[in-house]
């Protein structure tokens, strides 16, 4: 930190309350246009897309959607902080470090289980209503 950025926080200004969920709101949508500039959220948003759209033709039941959704909002969110990860490190070491890249491979990994227990999950619910 430079120290301006201390002088730029006022824990005064915190909002609280309705302010506080409508302040939450607004950076909860920043976060998800900034994902949405991520290829790798959108190909997974694609990709759930699909695999909801199989289910339909298929006729799995309600649950298996239910659980699927809660599967794909977890890979979104994982994948989140591993974008914030990546950002993180980029900002505070330009410069190639191992542990930089061990956070990054880490946060990769974290975004590769989430993607495995979608893709095992997929393929047990429609096998299983066909």
């Amino acid at each position: 930190m430079t120290g301006n950025e201390d002088e730029l926080f006022d824990p005064e200004s915190k909002k609280h309350g309705v302010a506080h969920l409508f302040a939450a709101t607004r950076y909860s949508l920043g976060g998800l246009n900034r994902a949405v500039g991520e290829s790798a959220f959108r190909q997974e948003l694609v990709a759930g897309i699909i695999v909801l759209i199989v289910y339909a033709f298929v006729g799995v039941n309600a649950q298996a959607y239910v659980i699927s959704i809660c599967l794909f909002l977890l890979t979104f969110a994982v994948e989140a902080l591993n974008t914030a990860i990546e950002l993180i490190i980029d900002r505070t070491s330009p410069e190639i470090s191992q542990y930089g890249k061990e956070a990054k491979d880490l946060g990769s990994f974290a975004v590769f289980c989430t993607l495995v227990a979608n893709g095992l999950f997929a393929v047990w619910t429609i096998w299983s209503a066909l």
